[in-house]
């Protein structure tokens, strides 16, 4: 028999929305996703985009709906500020920020941030899948979390020490789509994380990071003068660009990295961190931000939470 549905978990991204609802458990009863992220729901409204994800489900009416990403932004449905670093990364649960607006109980976790004037930096969304991995798989002390800006956390137990944020799958959809090597990469396809072009340009990256603009453009002109194919082209763009995030990070064969992904792009950077030589502790990402989710709902129930 399944459980009974306890709360709305939800992920809310600038372009991506994850809906889960949940057992007090942690039992997943239903899913649902879709491109409904922040700039789909600040022309649609916030309520009326989750109104019509939850339509589907009569009994989650009356379910409080937990909130992490960007839904807490400065341009999303109410802002939930940052928490400074470091910090005990559970504190997440009981700073959420009530949306004072709607009919229903909706919690907005807040980010973390780093205040330093030299270096600052900021994540949200983040943090509640780092809490879930934290809890799913304890005792490490560095995380990576891939995506459009990748996230490389160090901490002591539970305590957030600092991090790092880089532009990789940014940086890699400006250049294939909208620089000079656009040419050379041709349509957007998938790539393999064992192709012999991207696991080079990983390493080369890795190794040589003061080079990676000229490697960018050798892209180019291996195509002009070797005629090497659109394929190539884009796993060797995709290797070069995670390389250097790699080298940036500080990337070894002596630390242990837990790796916190799904998918495509968790392939990819476990192949990437493979190349280096880098030992891996993987973590899927769905079930570390459900975990940090359902964390939070269970340490709020009793209240705490702020009112905006």
């Amino acid at each position: 028999m399944s459980p009974s549905p306890a709360f709305v978990a939800i992920d809310w991204g600038t372009s991506s929305f994850r809906l889960w609802l949940m057992g007090a458990d942690g039992t997943v009863l239903a899913e649902r996703r879709s491109g409904d992220g922040l700039l789909s729901a600040a022309r649609t409204g916030f309520e009326a985009v989750l109104d019509g994800h939850l339509s589907a489900w009569p009994e989650a009416e009356t379910l409080p709906v937990v909130v992490c990403g960007m839904a807490g932004s400065r341009q999303g449905w109410v802002e939930a500020g940052y928490i400074p670093v470091p910090a005990d990364v559970a504190g997440i649960c009981t700073g959420g920020v009530r949306v004072p607006v709607s009919r229903r109980h909706v919690t907005i976790l807040p980010g973390l941030a780093l205040g330093s004037s030299e270096d600052p930096d900021v994540m949200r969304g983040e943090e509640t899948q780092l809490l879930g991995a934290v809890l799913e798989t304890p005792g490490s002390t560095r995380f990576c979390m891939p995506g459009t800006h990748s996230k490389w956390v160090s901490m002591e137990a539970t305590v957030v020490t600092g991090f790092q944020t880089f532009m990789t799958g940014e940086l890699y959809s400006i250049l294939s789509q909208h620089s000079i090597l656009s040419h050379s990469i041709g349509e957007t396809g998938d790539i393999d994380p064992t192709d012999r072009a991207f696991l080079t340009g990983v390493r080369d990256a890795w190794s040589r990071p003061a080079q990676f603009t000229h490697q960018l453009f050798s892209i180019r002109a291996g195509q002009l003068l070797h005629d090497r194919k659109t394929d190539d082209n884009r796993a060797r763009l995709s290797g070069l660009t995670i390389g250097v995030e790699l080298a940036g990070a500080g990337v070894g064969s002596h630390e242990e990295v837990a790796l916190v992904a799904s998918g495509r792009l968790g392939a990819l950077y476990r192949a990437a961190l493979d190349a280096c030589e880098t030992p891996v502790r993987s973590i899927d990402a769905d079930v570390a931000v459900r975990r940090g989710l359902l964390e939070a709902w269970r340490r709020d129930r009793s209240g705490g939470r702020k009112n905006a």
